[in-house]
């Protein structure tokens, strides 16, 4: 470890990079993507030195920290550090955004804008990750929105300024639950202490009473349900996904949902132990209705665009369902299934992005027989198929094992329930493939289809070497974590003597109806 501020380094160069591209010459716009790609890497290079100096045998602890005090009287300041959670979070926002930059090269209207908004945008979800002052975190986390909500409105397709309109919407009305939440907590801290605090570890040390706990985790859960976004908080995500350009959504569905995902880890879990223990098998039971229902949505959808931001609703919901497990293998599969999401649903989106450039339509109708035109893109495509749908070998198969282990030790018939969503995943993913790749080329346009070209593999095979490493080899990343996993499981157990079933006590399992034991 150094004293050098690696973490303020990590965060700040996307937002001076900004700058930089901010004020180049109008006259030199084929300047900005080679430069914003290269910006885009200085992050990435300080993600991996965070990575390999990263110490995994102390995961449960925030590593790289910094403080620096802004305004004592309130509390506010730069506080930050990483800890095995977020790690692999802030490694894939890393990787994703040069992927995603380099993907943009058919953007031509308003360029500089849109390089400012995806640096700016990187910032803020690096930032998010980072952040251990809660009101430092609200900060980065409404950070994010602007850039997201520039993407959809100005660079989207037909209908982009509704579904930007709505994203901001609904976003805004959580994030107001959020800050309310927030200043809540500060004064509760002042009240017992004499002065304000946003700090996560201070506020950790709080006890709340448990009517309290349970209006405070309303506040920051709906705030987190709907950037998952968990059902019925899902409606703004599809048109989202269907309106934004490629690389809008491949970050929206690689990184911004992980805002959700990761904040009901960070905050509910650790701040409210007494409320998840209560609302952990309500929450289970929506985790477990979005994979059903968005699996089932996604099999009739037209548009292969939106039947993957249907399949975003139903994998999401895993996550949800083993974070709320309570279990130790749920959770670990909730974590790094946040990541392995980010790999291939990214990818999905890569992959119909570069087929839209072609053919600008995303209808599977207008498809058929493109393995005959375009044989390494039929491969590629399939090849990040069977890593959504959860292949072993693969990286989506890990996580959602251990969900599913560690969730049947909770919730059995849930998790059963939920397993239904793996054959569901296979049915819609298969059966598109079917319609678009297999079979004679049944449109004349889409006879002189080129393959892949250059740039396009280049984007593509990071990707697809991560989902394979992980698939065959997840323990460097479970190792790291493991002990933040740990740590959480036990403050819930300490706080609320609620016992998490372990694989030794299957004859204690609850009984068929499912639920935690009382």
């Amino acid at each position: 470890m150094v004293d050098f501020p690696v973490i303020a380094l990590l965060v700040l160069l996307p937002a001076i990079g900004a700058v930089v591209v901010g004020l180049l010459p109008k006259s030199r716009n084929e300047l900005v993507l080679p430069i914003t790609t290269a910006i885009s890497m200085l992050p990435l290079a300080v993600a991996l030195y965070i990575l390999w100096e990263f110490s995994a045998a102390d995961g449960a602890a925030f590593q790289f920290s910094e403080s620096v005090v802004w305004y004592e009287p309130w509390g506010i300041g730069w506080n930050v550090g990483i800890d095995g959670i977020s790690l692999l979070l802030i490694v894939l926002t890393a990787v994703l955004f040069p992927l995603s930059i380099l993907a943009s090269a058919s953007v031509t209207k308003d360029v500089k804008l849109y390089m400012v908004s995806m640096l700016l945008l990187e910032t803020g979800l690096l930032g998010v990750f980072v952040a251990l002052d809660l009101l430092l975190f609200f900060v980065f986390f409404e950070m994010t929105l602007v850039p997201m909500y520039l993407l959809i409105g100005i660079w989207g397709s037909g209908n982009r300024v509704y579904a930007a309109v709505k994203f901001f919407l609904y976003t805004a009305f959580g994030s107001a639950l959020l800050l309310t939440g927030i200043v809540a907590l500060a004064v509760m801290y002042g009240n017992d202490h004499g002065s304000l605090s946003f700090a996560f570890q201070d506020l950790l040390t709080l006890q709340i009473s448990s009517t309290a706990q349970t209006w405070l985790f309303l506040g920051f859960g709906i705030a987190f349900a709907i950037k998952v976004p968990l059902f019925p908080f899902h409606t703004w995500l599809p048109d989202a996904h269907t309106e934004a350009p490629t690389a809008g959504s491949v970050i929206l569905a690689g990184v911004l949902l992980k805002l959700g995902t990761y904040g009901f880890v960070r905050f509910n879990l650790t701040l409210f132990p007494e409320a998840t223990v209560d609302f952990a098998p309500w929450l289970a039971g929506l985790a477990v209705v979005g994979i059903i229902y968005g699996a089932a949505v996604a099999i009739v959808q037209p548009d292969v665009k939106r039947l993957v931001a249907y399949s975003s609703v139903s994998h999401l919901g895993f996550i949800v369902l083993g974070t709320f497990a309570l279990t130790s293998q749920g959770l670990q599969g909730g974590v790094i299934q946040m990541v392995n999401h980010g790999l291939t649903t990214g990818a999905l989106f890569l992959l119909i992005g570069m087929i839209y450039e072609r053919r600008h339509t995303r209808q599977i109708a207008d498809y058929g027989g493109l393995a005959n035109v375009m044989p390494l893109y039929a491969g590629v495509f399939l090849f990040m198929a069977f890593a959504s749908i959860g292949l072993p070998g693969l990286n989506g198969f890990i996580g959602e094992f251990k969900i599913l282990l560690g969730s049947y030790l909770a919730f059995p018939v849930m998790a059963i329930l939920a397993a239904s969503g793996v054959v569901l995943a296979a049915i819609y993913l298969l059966w598109a493939y079917e319609r678009m790749f297999t079979g004679p080329v049944t449109n004349d346009a889409n006879m002189g289809l080129k393959d892949l070209n250059a740039r396009e593999i280049t984007i593509l095979v990071p990707i697809a070497l991560l989902i394979v490493l992980l698939g065959i080899y997840p323990k460097p990343a479970l190792e790291r974590i493991e002990p933040a996993v740990e740590n959480i499981i036990e403050r819930i157990e300490d706080a609320t003597g609620h016992e998490t079933p372990e694989f030794g006590d299957m004859d204690d399992l609850p009984a068929a109806t499912g639920g935690h034991s009382p």
